[in-house]
Parts: C-alpha cells; structure tokens; sequence
C-alpha cells in the first residue's frame, strides 16, 4: 500500500475519495440492425464527473429520483462496477490501480461491504443464515476454527438483535426487516470500516424502516464506521446523513451539509424533492408533489438537464451545462443561483 496516500488520505481525514467518476454504457442495438436501419451507436451515461469525499464515522447520502445514478455510483465505489473514467481512493489506495499486491486489495475489500436494496433476492434460500453470515469469516480466514467462526456468527446475530439459535433456519422463514438484519450481520462479519448502503429499507414496510436505521446508527456509533448512504427518500436521509449530495441524470446538482439543505436548499431540484416531503410537523406549508419525468437519458437535453422541469429556467441553462461550485455554504450546479435569480 502507498504510504504517502496513506499519509495524505490520514491528513485530510477522508476515508473515501471519489474524483471526476463517470460510467457510460453502451446502449446500443446489434451491428447488423445498426446496418440495415443505418442507426448510430447509443450510449448511456449514467453518471458524469461525480466527485465527493467522505470522512471517517461520517454518513455521505446521495438523494434523487429513480435513474439518476445513484446506484451506479455506489456500485462503482464498491468495485461491483468498473468506472469509465476517474478516480477512487480508499484510505488513499486507488481503488482501479493496479499497483497494489493481491493481499492489499484482498485487505482493502475486506474492509469495504455493500448492504443491498432487496433483502429478499441478496440472499441465497439454499443456504442457512449461519452458512451466510459465515461466508466472509470463510473468505478472509478470520477465524481459525469451526468453533470460532460458529461463536463469531452467534455474536453477529446478537448484534443485529436476531437470536443464535436463528442461525439453523433458511431466509425465508424471515420478515422482510429480518432478512435485512441478516444482510446487515453478513456485511459485518468481514470486520468492515466502510460500508455502502444501497436503498437499505425501501423494500421494507415503513414500520420496519425505522428499526432498521435505529440499528445502523447505533452499529455506527458502536464501531466507528463510516457509510456511503444511497436512497431517493429524503425523509430517510434525514435521519442518517451528516451532507447530502443530490443527483440528477447522472450529474451532481447539490451537495450540503444535511441541516442546511433541509433549512435553506439552493438547487430548484432539490426544492422540487423538499417540497414533496410530507409536513409531519403540521406547519400548513403546502406540499406540492414532485412535478415532471427523468427525460431520456440516452439523448438528454442540451445545456442544464433540469430545465425542461425548471421554473427558472432562461437561454442560458438551455445551452450551456452548470458547473458544481462553491455558493455560500453548499456546492451548487446552477445558473439561476449563480446569478441570484432564485
């Protein structure tokens, strides 16, 4: 592992790193149909020149609507997908480097884990729970006999609030917030620091939610460790995020601190996504759904993506792209606030 980015990343006090991340797809339909109708290539990008950072025991959430890009991030982040192009670094280690010796990086995935959206399909049904959560203890040689891995399973079913004795049955014999805490001992069980959380409780009930987010604060609070938090509810984002970026079509839009979003939101998108969150607080500020679609972004619109949404929209947004910079406070991507028309 490079000490000198050991020794910058340990300076900036970021565990994670991401610069001018991007990942386009390639959309399009067979050579031979392309020939016979005489259509050009198609790609997708999925996400352009994302760049945040992360400190350690912080929650950083990425918020937007579905198609945004968020999952892609967060699947790059964890290694599940390559990057087309930029940089990610953990603890300074580049992450698409091939630098580093097999047991390096054998070392840094352990100590990275991804909690997935579906609790239902992110478990095998032929395998037990205690087979499962033992998987990773198996993998990274953490324990060195049965006995120690079957106590180390039993501790990590306590820990999520499930009973040892849980460990003999299959996943479906769960609930659905069960299966989650299953996923949740199972991403714990490599004895992770960084853990993403792609869409963690948004196919729970909402009842189970909230255990679920109690749980991963409390585990937080109890190991030191710090979250990637992927989600499109902004109530839920809430309640776990110290800055929140918000995405749209790919692109960041806004990224703040989560109090002075919530207070003061400078991007008219995330005015948009605040103004649809239900007022629990009875204030009798009207709440005006989220109005529009995601346009096709396979052939997005020139200029700012938002403005056919936008109500602030002019000549300038339609032409030419915002760029993400610092506006008092919050990073912004938006003409209309760079120039005070807000």
């Amino acid at each position: 592992m490079n000490t000198v980015m050991q020794d910058a990343a340990a300076k900036s006090g970021a565990v994670v790193e991401v610069r001018a991340l991007s990942r386009t797809f390639d959309v399009s339909k067979p050579w031979l149909n392309r020939v016979l109708e005489r259509s050009p290539k198609a790609f997708l990008k999925a996400a352009q020149d994302i760049s945040f950072s992360i400190s350690k025991g912080e929650t950083f959430a990425l918020v937007g609507e579905s198609g945004s890009g968020k999952s892609t991030v967060a699947k790059m982040v964890v290694g599940l997908l390559e990057a087309s192009a930029g940089e990610i670094r953990i603890e300074g280690v580049d992450m698409r480097s091939r630098r580093q010796s097999g047991q390096e990086m054998r070392e840094l995935r352990r100590r990275i884990q991804m909690i997935f959206q579906d609790p239902y399909a992110s478990l095998n049904p032929r395998w037990r729970v205690d087979r499962i959560i033992a998987e990773p203890i198996h993998a990274f040689k953490l324990e060195s006999s049965e006995e120690a891995i079957a106590a180390r399973v039993g501790k990590l079913l306590e820990l999520v609030r499930l009973h040892p004795r849980d460990g003999a049955k299959y996943p479906h014999e769960f609930s659905g917030g069960q299966r989650q805490r299953i996923c949740i001992a199972r991403a714990l069980a490599s004895k992770p620091e960084f853990l993403v959380c792609d869409e963690p409780t948004s196919a729970l009930d909402v009842s189970v939610q909230a255990q679920i987010l109690n749980l991963m604060r409390d585990l937080q609070d109890e190991f030191g460790l710090t979250y990637l938090f992927i989600s499109h509810d902004l109530a839920v984002v809430r309640h776990m995020a110290k800055r929140i970026g918000v995405m749209y079509l790919g692109r960041l839009v806004e990224v703040a601190e989560s109090r002075e979003l919530f207070r003061n939101p400078r991007h008219p998108y995330s005015r948009m996504l605040l103004a649809a969150i239900p007022d629990l607080d009875m204030t009798g500020t009207p709440r005006r759904p989220v109005e529009g679609e995601i346009p096709n972004p396979i052939n997005p619109p020139s200029g700012c993506a938002f403005h056919p949404r936008c109500p602030l929209a002019n000549d300038r947004c339609k032409r030419e792209l915002p760029l993400l910079q610092d506006m008092g406070g919050a990073e912004v991507a938006c003409h209309a606030v760079e120039e005070g028309r807000v």
